[in-house]
């Protein structure tokens, strides 16, 4: 009789799967509960529990996941670009480093979910499901806005890569990965200009700090693979 085993690639496809159809999952689950009637008993339970309706809640609650998104789909970008200049190879094996970079691009859409669908529940200034999901249709600040919603698109289209790769192969795989670049400079100006904690010296600082790191990390990322180029063969 023979043993079943399960090799390590198989878990981690399996874990993959999994994490996906979780931010699926929750992402569908939070606009049942905001945008349709069958949601209603769930969101009066939040209600009692945490003031779900009153108009801080939401705003406190959309400005918090929009940050912790932003700075997941950073850490994702810079983890990125670690993994193309090989830094993480003396300490980590390349397996865990994709799969990381993996997961924090899961994480920041999620949020990124978590960040639009609260809005469909604000009071203040409620948005629709189309005003969430066209750019450049929201009733606030719509072309800022409409940045953001781009920025999600190209984040997700290069989060869908990772399981399309054995079938489009490597070289498009690099290539639509470049599309992280313009979709974190939309995320960028959308954070700048349509956050209302841009006023904050600290914001700021987050968004301009992030955004040198990653300037750095691309200038190290392409002069490193030009000094490989012209290395001469042999040479240490």
């Amino acid at each position: 009789m023979s043993e079943w085993t399960v090799s390590e690639a198989d878990l981690r496809t399996a874990l993959r799967v999994l994490t996906a159809a979780l931010v699926v999952v929750v992402g569908g689950a939070s606009v049942l509960i905001l945008a349709t009637p069958g949601g209603a008993p769930i969101a009066r339970l939040l209600d009692g529990l945490f003031a779900w309706s009153t108009t801080q809640s939401m705003w406190y609650l959309t400005r918090a996941a929009g940050m912790v998104a932003y700075l997941l789909l950073w850490l994702s970008t810079c983890w990125g670009l670690a993994i193309s200049g090989k830094t993480f190879d003396p300490a980590m094996p390349r397996g865990f480093t994709f799969d990381a970079h993996e997961y924090l691009s899961l994480l920041s859409l999620g949020f990124t979910a978590l960040h639009g669908g609260v809005l469909l529940a604000d009071r203040y200034l409620p948005f629709t499901l189309t005003q969430l999901l066209v750019p450049f249709a929201a009733p606030y600040r719509p072309v800022w806005v409409g940045f953001g919603v781009i920025g999600l698109y190209l984040s997700l289209l290069v989060t869908v890569t990772f399981y399309l790769r054995r079938w489009i192969g490597a070289s498009a795989f690099r290539w639509i990965h470049l599309l992280s670049y313009l979709g974190f400079g939309a995320v960028v100006l959308h954070s700048w200009f349509a956050g209302t904690d841009t006023a904050l010296a600290a914001t700021r600082g987050i968004y301009i700090g992030s955004v040198l790191v990653v300037v750095f990390l691309t200038v190290h990322r392409v002069t490193a693979a030009m000094i490989g180029k012209v290395r001469p063969a042999g040479s240490v």
